[in-house]
């Protein structure tokens, strides 16, 4: 490997603190890109490297807006999210960036719990139940007879839904998909 003059070391020098990148400054001394970056870590190594690729799209607020919008459960997916920001913000983004940004706030698409929708009053109802019944024995339960209902689709399915929520959070209303209660039909 062939040295540097101190001389052109210099030059890098004063060319890196005028804000040239690693490229520009090897074109006009007729070094090596890798010997000036060299350079930059022995003698400069605060100045950062400008960041290659296209910039974001989103930044530091939109990204906090994206999360406060899927956690206050305005909106559910990272679909319907873009379709919002879209229609508030003309904001051309696709549903897998709004993905990545969830992503990266430490969230997680989990998919949506089925279980009985309960409102307060079914709640209420089945405390009611449970203290009637508290003092039953083994036997007074063997005179019930237990039926069992499930539902069966004919043609496909009912689909899986999608939520987002952080990892070892409890579940709430918005991570549950509720199903038929009787008790709402009537």
């Amino acid at each position: 490997m062939k040295r540097i003059s101190e001389q052109v070391r210099n030059n890098i020098v004063s060319l890196l603190d005028t804000g040239l990148s690693s490229r520009q400054i090897a074109a006009r001394l007729g070094v090596g890109r890798r010997t000036v970056d060299r350079v930059r870590a022995k003698t400069r190594p605060d100045i950062q490297k400008p960041r290659a690729g296209r910039p974001a799209k989103l930044n530091a607020t939109d990204k906090r807006q994206l999360v406060r919008m899927i956690t206050s459960g305005k909106v559910s997916t990272a679909a319907h999210l873009t379709r919002e920001l879209r229609s508030t913000t003309d904001m051309e983004l696709s549903p897998n960036t709004v993905g990545r940004a969830l992503k990266e706030a430490g969230l997680k698409a989990v998919s949506k719990v089925k279980k009985p929708r309960l409102l307060p009053r079914h709640r209420r109802q089945r405390m009611d139940f449970a203290v009637r019944y508290q003092h039953w024995t083994v036997d007074d339960w063997e005179r019930v007879v237990w039926s069992d209902e499930t539902k069966i689709n004919r043609i496909g399915s009912d689909g899986r839904k999608w939520a987002w929520k952080k990892p070892g959070s409890a579940l709430t209303d918005q991570h549950v998909e509720g199903t038929l209660n009787l008790a709402e039909v009537r």
